[in-house]
């Protein structure tokens, strides 16, 4: 195995013996194999396209094919083999399609290499001795690291606008333009020859699709649940029988709560699932009684303690303790060895049952809340109170600190640097990356809360429609507006946000709590060249180098 796609990879430099996530190397290999297949169906697709033939059942399966590549969803080498033998069915279908549309068109079809002429062994033992012949490390050898490193920055920025648009699928909402967009930048990707500024220039382009990627999005999620409102969650638990959902599929929740309404159990969310408490059509059902818990990376011990069961519907699960792992599911594209799995009927009976023989909470613990729901149409509502009081000097600057949270030390950063904040600003923070400091009080200006809960990892595009309505108010662009970002990544959601906040020209951000290991020094200096993008260094040096 050779990865390097999350911000915890082995070394700074890449996991080569087990991941750090707990991926074994036999699942990394499959994974890399699922890409290499992958990108031999977009082969045939895009050019079936371009000839005026799409098959949507392509389309969908190779978005789903990325999104199980996702750091924390898929460690489960059977759920693997499957997936490659239909991405090998899938492969024959796109060819067909492609002859079918040349033989309509009048033309001669290409004679494809690579990733589409790729045959499938029989044998999982030989797809995994195939996997680790196109491994990151393999393919470096070909291409040098650099260049290797910008493919890559472009296939992981492509794996996390997939994850979105699995989610706007999911919920009925649908663009075959983007579905394009896959297809011809992973037959881009199976190309024999790059050079570094087109494969920049390719990555932004990357950015400017996953900003139509993450409005199809917002637009599936407010459209059937309704737009975010401030809602004051409690993050405490209550006495009774519990279900806690990880993740962050807001189908997934409402089925669910549809499903236990009446049962007497409550339903907390965890994770990346905090925003859905404030969306009108979810925070309706009286048993959704809060959140619980923090981010992905202390669920182990937080599942450990929850007297529940346990659904992760997307990202990120890790290895179960033996002390849940018989009350813990899976549904969706994720999967772990031994973990029960709930299907695509989604049918949550024994989610339920589990939850009604494990103890609940015996007693009410003190209230806690704290304040969510922030998005674009509720900031976008007191737009014209927040110029006024930037006008009349009450707010000097804008922070956006979000962005994934992880394991590692140097992520107290975060928390220090938004404590820091003087109190004539304004923090704006989205993702997991919030539990590094969401429960502490920062008080508020003339009634507008200090910090304001944006959403999910995806609501970057509320950040970005904010900023923008407040550059045009002040007639002016986004940066020159007193806003800084200071973002933290742990995986490839993070990688396609950031592409498209460089496609929009933002400078000077602040990057960490590591920079990719996959962005070798040569591209970085490119990034920061054109748009000074840095990595962190101290909260002290960074905020006296943002407000002088």
């Amino acid at each position: 195995m050779y990865c390097y796609q999350c911000e915890q990879t082995a070394k700074g430099t890449g996991c080569t013996a087990f991941g750090v996530c707990g991926k074994s190397p036999e699942v990394a290999d499959l994974q890399d194999l699922l890409i290499h297949i992958t990108k031999g169906i977009s082969m045939y697709a895009h050019r079936s396209r371009l000839l005026g033939s799409s098959d949507h059942e392509l389309d969908v399966f190779v978005v789903e094919a990325l999104f199980t590549t996702i750091t924390n969803v898929n460690f489960d080498e059977e759920r693997m083999e499957s997936m490659l033998r239909r991405a090998a069915a899938m492969k024959d279908r796109a060819r067909h399609l492609y002859e079918v549309a040349c033989s309509t068109a009048g033309k001669i079809p290409e004679i494809l290499v690579g990733p589409a002429r790729y045959v499938l062994p029989q044998n999982r033992d030989d797809m995994i001795r195939d996997g680790a012949t196109v491994t990151p490390e393999a393919w470096s050898a070909k291409y040098g690291e650099v260049i290797q490193g910008l493919r890559d920055l472009i296939l992981f920025g492509l794996k996390g606008s997939a994850a979105y648009t699995d989610h706007a699928h999911v919920l009925g909402m649908e663009d075959p333009a983007i579905y394009g967009f896959f297809h011809e930048f992973l037959s881009y990707l199976s190309g024999e020859t790059f050079t570094v500024d087109e494969l920049v220039g390719k990555a932004l382009e990357a950015g400017k699709w996953n900003i139509s990627v993450m409005e199809l999005l917002d637009k599936a999620n407010t459209s059937t649940y309704g737009h975010p409102e401030p809602t004051a969650v409690r993050v405490t638990p209550l006495k009774g029988k519990s279900i806690v959902v990880s993740g962050h599929d807001l189908r997934d929740l409402d089925l669910l709560l549809q499903q236990t309404e009446g049962k007497d159990i409550n339903i907390y969310t965890h994770g990346e699932m905090l925003p859905c408490l404030a969306y009108p059509k979810l925070k309706k059902y009286k048993h959704l009684v809060g959140n619980y818990g923090g981010a992905w990376q202390d669920q182990r011990e937080e599942f450990d303690r929850f007297p529940g069961a346990i659904l992760m519907t997307t990202n990120c699960i890790q290895k179960p303790k033996d002390s849940y792992k018989n009350r813990i599911f899976t549904t969706g594209l994720v999967a772990w060895p031994g973990v029960k799995h709930i299907g695509p009927e989604k049918d949550f009976t024994p989610v339920i049952e589990a939850a009604l023989d494990a103890p609940g909470f015996l007693e009410d613990s003190p209230e806690h809340r704290i304040s969510i729901g922030f998005a674009r149409n509720t900031v976008l509502s007191v737009a014209n109170k927040v110029i006024d009081l930037v006008k009349a000097g009450k707010i000097r600057h804008f922070f956006l600190i979000g962005g994934c949270d992880g394991a590692k030390p140097g992520r107290s950063y975060y928390t220090d640097f938004a404590t820091m904040t003087p109190k004539d600003t304004i923090i704006l923070t989205l993702a997991c990356g919030k539990y590094r400091f969401n429960k502490l009080d920062f008080g508020e200006i003339e009634g507008i809360p200090r910090l304001l809960d944006m959403g999910q990892c995806n609501d970057a595009y509320s950040a970005v429609r904010v900023a923008m309505a407040l550059a045009d108010a002040f007639k002016t662009d986004v940066n020159s507006l007193p806003l800084s970002m200071i973002l933290s990544w742990y995986e490839q959601k993070a990688v396609c946000i950031l592409l498209s906040l460089l496609y929009l020209g933002i400078r000077d951000m602040r990057l960490g709590p590591s920079l990719p290991a996959f962005v070798k020094k040569p591209a970085f200096d490119i990034l920061h060249e054109k748009l000074n993008l840095m990595p962190i260094t101290t909260p002290e040096e960074d905020l006296k180098a943002i407000l002088g």
